[in-house]
């Protein structure tokens, strides 16, 4: 496929596709007092599992969805994806009960598992070599402007209009992108080297449920929990049976032993890591400026947009060290923790232009690190597995998200309110970032050479698709 097949109108589309479908993920949070006052009358477990079900499915799929899309084509699993992602929107809309709230968000997390690696590997096909780091730096961008957008959007829907508001917009929002899909983005090579594997399909996607509704109710159920303890021994004994059908299958989902590759395996836990601390800071976030500060829902989305400063300036003047990624991903995760660690300070008294600077070092600190992992995880792998990918990273984004709200939330547990909690749960989540960062330090600094050999191969011609 040509470079020049990445237009601009091209672009645009598919980095709106996954702005909206990562928006998702945040935007439930500000509307959870409207919910629960609502006439659909929940359980707290009820809100729990409307906010978890999306996020839980989206990352569950994520894998499969992306090995689908490169096997039988990047572009039909987009628009199936975008189909979804509507059809979910629209029945947590007319929704009458909270199962059906709950159920329609699930089926919207299945559309965004297919968006999501769908839009990076077309983005990695269409570019071309000269082109891929800074498609993926666009792509980078709009998953961290998804987060800030469905923390605006949440908040203003949640200050104005009903909570069925917010999901009643996805429908022509989905539609909307559908057409502009179709109408700028060309097919790309399918490849036969991806392949659908049902069992292994079933056995990780069966894994990663398990592991992320472990993570996710751990803080509600206790850790120690027959339950929780449950849900991990069957996602690890899951998942352990996933790899050795993988290594004995003729034509598995994907082979493990891509993650041989030191650089692969630090780009993930890079990419855990700043999220983790990212949604750490999403989870507490609002409510310090809503029961701490006395802001409103729509105050409280508009003023984490400082994150977005550094997401939008940092990535361009991180693209001149390109050649040096272990530092500019050290230093960036760095700044995150270290951005936290300012957080951790404030309290009631804390001026908001104070606690905007630290949103500042957070944002940098994203800015210059997600987009060079981004990279790392595509060139660790072959260019036709490019969806496969994007599942990986996306997979450990969404599982260090998870992890950070719940280790935030267990640590708030502990102390008699957010106010006392805030500080102790953040300087944690700081510390455990920091050492992170060294460990992904230590693998790109042994990982470089056999990344570059994956970076090099080329699939011969497939069929469009």
């Amino acid at each position: 496929m040509p470079s020049h097949a990445l237009k601009r109108s091209t672009v645009l589309a598919l980095c709106a596709c996954v702005l909206v479908a990562q928006s998702m993920v945040a935007a439930i949070n500000l509307l959870i007092p409207q919910l629960a006052s609502s006439s659909l009358h929940p359980s707290h477990s009820e809100i729990l599992w409307t906010v978890d079900a999306y996020v839980i499915v989206f990352a569950g799929l994520l894998i499969p969805a992306g090995a689908l899309g490169d096997r039988h084509g990047r572009k039909g699993a987009l628009l199936a994806g975008l189909a979804l992602f509507a059809a979910g929107a629209a029945t947590s809309a007319l929704a009458s009960g909270p199962a059906l709230l709950i159920a329609g968000r699930g089926i919207s997390g299945a559309g965004a598992a297919l968006i999501t690696p769908a839009t990076m590997s077309l983005m990695v096909q269409l570019a071309g070599p000269e082109r891929r780091a800074q498609a993926l730096a666009s792509w980078t961008l709009a998953i961290g402007l998804g987060g800030m957008a469905g923390n605006l959007g949440g908040g203003l829907v949640g200050q104005f209009l009903s909570w069925r508001a917010l999901f009643a917009l996805m429908v022509p929002l989905a539609a909307l992108l559908a057409l502009a899909v179709a109408l700028t983005t060309p097919r790309t090579d399918r490849s036969a080297h991806s392949n659908p594997d049902p069992l292994g399909t079933l056995l990780l996607t069966a894994g990663l449920v398990a592991v992320l509704f472990g993570i996710i109710e751990g803080p509600s159920y206790g850790w120690a929990a027959p339950g929780i303890l449950a849900a991990f021994a069957a996602g690890a004994l899951l998942i352990a049976l996933f790899a050795r059908h993988a290594l004995r299958s003729r034509a598995p989902l994907f082979d493990p032993r891509v993650l041989a590759s030191r650089r692969l395996r630090a780009a993930t836990l890079g990419m855990a890591t700043g999220f983790f601390g990212l949604f750490s800071l999403f989870y507490v976030n609002s409510q310090y400026l809503q029961e701490v500060k006395g802001y409103g829902a729509a105050v409280t989305g508009v003023a984490i947009v400082p994150l977005i400063v550094g997401m939008a300036l940092v990535p361009k003047l991180a693209a001149r060290w390109a050649a040096h990624p272990g530092p500019v991903i050290g230093s960036g995760l760095a700044l995150i923790g270290l951005g936290l660690l300012a957080a951790s300070t404030a309290d009631a008294g804390t001026p908001y232009p104070v606690y905007a600077c630290w949103l500042l070092v957070i944002s940098a600190g994203t800015g210059l690190s997600m987009p060079a992992l981004t990279f790392g995880v595509v060139i660790s792998l072959p260019a036709h597995q490019a969806g496969l990918g994007s599942g990986l990273g996306t997979s450990a984004r969404e599982v260090g998200a998870a992890l950070g709200v719940a280790v935030t939330g267990t640590v708030l547990a502990a102390h008699p309110d957010l106010p006392h909690g805030m500080g102790p749960a953040l300087r944690t989540v700081a510390l455990l970032v920091l050492a992170a960062t060294a460990a992904v330090v230590t693998g790109y600094r042994g990982g470089g050479r056999a990344s570059r050999t994956a970076a090099v191969s080329t699939p011969a011609k497939e069929p469009v698709g």
